[in-house]
């Protein structure tokens, strides 16, 4: 029989996997015209870059993100792998 702490334990984790959060980070380096340039959205942050990189990260957010909800999924459900191939997808 299973004791009521191993109980606890495992519905805290069932309810940590339900309840994790996943954030995609942007962060652009060519800026060179002192603008702060920023963009949140529901799973992602993107800071700096340049108007034209920034654009392109805000691009590549939105694409990302449209085509995890045409698989039916979250940032938070798929791994990096499939993260990683989404985007090199997107890019080529």
């Amino acid at each position: 029989m299973e004791s009521e702490s191993n109980k606890k334990k495992k519905a805290a984790k069932r309810k940590s996997k339900k309840d994790a959060k996943a954030l995609l980070l942007g962060v652009g380096l060519d800026n060179k015209d002192g603008h702060v340039r920023v963009t949140r959205g529901p799973n992602f942050q993107l800071v700096g870059g340049s108007s034209e990189t920034h654009e392109v990260m805000q691009e590549t957010a939105i694409k990302l993100n449209e085509e995890l909800n045409k698989r039916g999924k979250r940032l938070e459900d798929v791994g990096s792998n499939e993260v990683m191939d989404i985007l090199d997808r997107l890019h080529h």
